[in-house]
């Protein structure tokens, strides 16, 4: 299986038992760093995620993986929080976090910047609205890159 197509797995695997467990996947990511192979998968739900989130899904997720094997090679599981910079990857994180500061990337420059930097509007269709500096902007989400939560303190 390509890199891919385990991301896509396991989050279909993890999505189905992070619901039942009232939790989000936020992201899944299959990587190599270091001669080791690492499956990370961030969840997150409403307030927070807990240790006990984190460590219920963990033995869930490693149980089922075991049934099927998908993967060949060893790897390490690990499963936590996106942390305070949350990325926003699915149409629904641009409505639930509307009024929230955001960083984004565009593939390419949209009115002569790739790096945005304001408060999150909200999607209106296919384009996401941020406001920069009192100036509403709409990027295409095709565009973006990668978007992000800015830390509030």
């Amino acid at each position: 299986m390509t890199r891919q197509e385990i991301e896509a797995l396991v989050s279909e695997l993890a999505g189905t038992l992070a619901g039942d467990l009232g939790l989000e996947v936020v992201d899944v990511s299959f990587v190599k760093e270091h001669g080791s192979y690492f499956l990370r998968v961030f969840i997150d739900k409403e307030g927070g995620v807990s240790l006990d989130d984190c460590q219920r899904l963990s033995e869930l997720l490693s149980d089922r993986l075991d049934e099927i094997d998908p993967i060949p090679s060893s790897y390490n599981l690990e499963v936590s929080s996106p942390g305070l910079d949350r990325p926003l990857r699915k149409k629904s994180d641009y409505v639930r976090f509307a009024g929230r500061a955001v960083k984004l990337k565009t593939y390419a420059p949209i009115e002569g910047r790739k790096n945005w930097t304001g408060v999150l509007v909200g999607l209106d269709g296919e384009n996401v609205r941020i406001d920069v500096d009192g100036r509403e902007f709409a990027l295409p989400l095709k565009m973006v890159a990668r978007a992000n939560l800015v830390p509030e303190f």
